[in-house]
Order: structure tokens, then sequence, then C-alpha cells
């Protein structure tokens, strides 16, 4: 099943700070959390005025988030994020390292961002829903990969489904 998820983050050039985070997946479940061990006094004024203010007060330690996580995605996730790369570390980072993710996880997350260069860079559809909340933005990310992908060339699309073609030598 595909997952589509974001994070909340406090970063400082040599560490990322998880301070929220939320996943959609593909039939509408949804889940979020915001991070019991993150110090939010370390946070820079553009987080304190654009991500503090939409933390939602749903705190969890994060060993708890990450059970929480495993139990909603399962086993072998297709996830998705859109700017991925620190979301992912973060992500990864609540089981450890990247070699203590969870039995039958991908070891990397797919980028739609990638997939918007690959296609033109087109302008991809208003975000709805409240910026720099984990959960909405995950939302959006969602809405985001369904309208690239109806609007995508055949072979992108089927990359984007999963739906991997081998190619005659």
């Amino acid at each position: 099943m595909r997952y589509w998820f974001d994070t909340e983050f406090i970063e400082n050039g040599k560490t990322i700070d998880l301070m929220s985070i939320g996943l959609i997946s593909e039939d509408g479940r949804t889940y979020y959390a915001d991070v019991m061990e993150c110090d939010l006094s370390k946070a820079n004024d553009w987080v304190k005025a654009n991500v503090i203010p939409h933390l939602t007060g749903r705190i969890r330690p994060r060993d708890l988030i990450a059970e929480e996580i495993v139990a909603f995605m399962g086993e072998k996730p297709e996830i998705w994020a859109y700017y991925a790369d620190y979301d992912w570390v973060a992500l990864c980072q609540l089981f450890g390292t990247m070699m203590h993710l969870p039995k039958g996880w991908p070891m990397y997350c797919r980028d739609l961002k990638q997939i918007v260069d690959m296609v033109g860079n087109p302008t991809l559809p208003k975000q709805e829903g409240v910026e720099h909340n984990a959960l909405a933005d995950a939302v959006w990310t969602k809405s985001a990969w369904e309208w690239l992908l109806a609007r995508a060339p055949v072979e992108i699309a089927q990359g984007m489904r999963g739906e991997f073609k081998a190619r005659a030598a």
C-alpha cells in the first residue's frame, strides 16, 4: 500500500530534530503526532512563526510514535513525500538508524518532487489545508501525487503506480 508523509523539524545544519509527523494511506486513513522529546526552544524564528502554531498537542514519545507508525503502515509500504530528504531521515531516526527500519520496509522513500521535475515542473494544485502542519502537508502531497498521476506521460504514470515494465535490450 502507498503512504504519503510529511514532517516538521528543527535543523541546524548538523541535526534534524523531529517536531511532528503526519501520514495518509492510500485508503484515506491518517496518522499524526507531535514529538514529546523535541526541544522547541531551539527553533529558529521561521519555525516559531510558521510551524509551532500548527502543532496540535497530540504529543507522543518517539518510541511510541515508531510503534504506532509500524502498526499504521504495516509491512512493505511504498512511501512518498515531497522534497523528501530531511523528512526521510527524520522518519528513519524514529527507529534508530536506517539499518533499524522495520522488516520489509524500503531503505528509501519516493520523492514526488523528482517526478514533478521529470515532467517539466508543472505548477501543482494549491494546498487547501494549513501549510506546515505535517498531516495537512501529507494530505496535500497525496492529492498532488494523484493530480500528477492523471497528467503524467504513460511511462512515468506506470512507474508512479509501481507498474514498471522491462525494456527490450
